[in-house]
């Protein structure tokens, strides 16, 4: 049996937190964070190799828009910074995790059923 070590990684940005991405004009809410980057091997040799992320660092998916259209990103925590525009994100599947917009952030909406 083998025993694989725990990863201590510490986030800096939290679900429902709207972030924006440094170098391309999107933003979007955290939806979900991987300790480290857990994606397929295509997804990541698609990346330009001189702006390749580290993949040792938490990794955000998104509920993400930019002026053409809403999709699902996943960004890792070098790329991101906080969005400091108050502004909520119109992305038509927050409803279905969220709760209302409040003091700039989405609190989790949890369905009882």
């Amino acid at each position: 049996m083998t025993c694989k070590a725990m990863l201590k990684t510490n986030a800096k940005y939290h679900l429902g937190q709207i972030v924006r991405h440094k170098k391309h004009p999107f933003r979007g809410v955290i939806f979900d964070v991987d300790p480290e980057f857990s994606n397929t091997e295509e997804w990541y040799d698609a990346i330009p190799e001189d702006s390749r992320p580290v993949r040792e660092q938490p990794f955000y998916h998104l509920l993400a828009e930019n002026d053409q259209s809403y999709y699902v990103a996943y960004v890792s925590e070098q790329n991101l910074v906080e969005d400091l525009s108050g502004e909520p994100v119109d992305h038509p599947d927050i409803p279905d995790l969220f709760g209302p917009f409040e003091d700039g952030h989405y609190p989790l909406h949890f369905q009882l059923n």
